[in-house]
């Protein structure tokens, strides 16, 4: 049994709302990617995500929240440095580690003292943290370590009958998670759409690690595991100057190519063109992946992404949706 598909307008905003306050499941749409909403003080309802998702408990759950007010709430301390951060880029895509209010569930910071804590962008994720009145727990909308879902259909086909409700907001406009700072150690823990240099402006000792990943213990953030983001196809991330040699050696009936630019030597039909910047890539990636999975692709050829930190964040991703099984 799918769930219920609820349109964003008002009357699908209020029947998610009361949902939410009932302790269901909502899947609803924020800029970067679904996210699977409980409320947070809930530890029941915080369970059901983890039980949707298959999720490990040692994952920690990013709180959205409608207001700095609201983000005051769920933490023991909001720092000015934090203000500042939160009046700069919130509503958007940046999540900030602070010490959490020791009353949240113990599964929304995996038993740690932090919590991640962000206001959302996407005007139907506000709708419904005013609609519902109160912080919402709420990871990526799919099974874990599989594609991050940026349509509603994504997660019908990877949650299904595991929740009731899905709103319905349309094309996630960022495409990836967002990034995850902690203000504790002042370091990126998740690379995502605000770069780096954004933030230096505001912590010049900012600490950035590429390939940061948590093996065993309490993970720092989501998106630290080693295999993540992974698509059912088998992902080979392939250097420029390899692609034609390696669609050569393809079974070429079964393979997609997801390239930056068009290659002459892999036929349009096989190929998906994400563009050569940024954000324009990291919008098509993940609704990339679930389509070639859709076609019944086993193997996706991905053109190597340029070095630097503008595109951190997708090297992240493909890094992890191509680590081995």
């Amino acid at each position: 049994m799918a769930p219920d598909v609820l349109a964003a307008d008002d009357s699908g905003i209020a029947r998610a709302a009361t949902a939410l306050q009932r302790g269901e499941l909502v899947a609803f749409p924020t800029e970067t990617v679904y996210g699977l909403g409980a409320d947070a003080w809930n530890p029941a309802a915080v369970a059901a995500i983890f039980a949707a998702k298959g999720r490990p408990s040692t994952h920690p759950l990013i709180v959205h929240v409608a207001s700095i007010e609201g983000a005051r709430a769920v933490c023991t301390e909001f720092s000015p440095l934090a203000e500042a951060l939160a009046r700069a880029f919130w509503p958007g895509p940046l999540t900030l580690v602070l010490p959490a209010h020791p009353d949240l569930p113990r599964a929304v910071t995996a038993g740690g003292a932090t919590v991640g804590v962000r206001i959302p962008s996407d005007p139907t994720a506000l709708a419904l943290l005013r609609a519902f009145g109160g912080p919402l727990a709420a990871p990526s909308a799919n099974r874990h370590q599989e594609v991050s879902p940026t349509r509603a259909a994504h997660v019908v086909r990877s949650l299904g009958a595991r929740i009731p409700f899905v709103l319905d907001g349309g094309p996630c406009t960022s495409g990836i998670e967002s990034t995850v700072l902690s203000l504790v150690t002042r370091q990126i823990l998740r690379p995502g759409p605000i770069a780096p240099q954004a933030l230096r402006a505001f912590v010049p000792d900012l600490v950035v690690t590429e390939g940061l990943t948590a093996h065993v213990g309490i993970h720092a953030a989501p998106g630290l595991s080693s295999r993540h983001y992974a698509p059912r196809a088998t992902l080979t991330v392939v250097h420029p100057a390899d692609l034609a040699a390696a669609w050569r050696a393809a079974d070429r009936e079964n393979t997609v190519a997801l390239l930056r630019q068009p290659n002459g030597a892999i036929p349009r039909h096989a190929s998906r063109i994400l563009g050569d910047e940024p954000q324009s890539y990291a919008r098509e990636l993940f609704a990339a992946l679930s389509a070639a999975d859709d076609d019944g692709a086993t193997e996706i050829l991905v053109e190597a992404l340029p070095d630097g930190e503008a595109w951190w964040a997708l090297r992240d991703r493909l890094g992890r949706a191509s680590a081995a099984r």
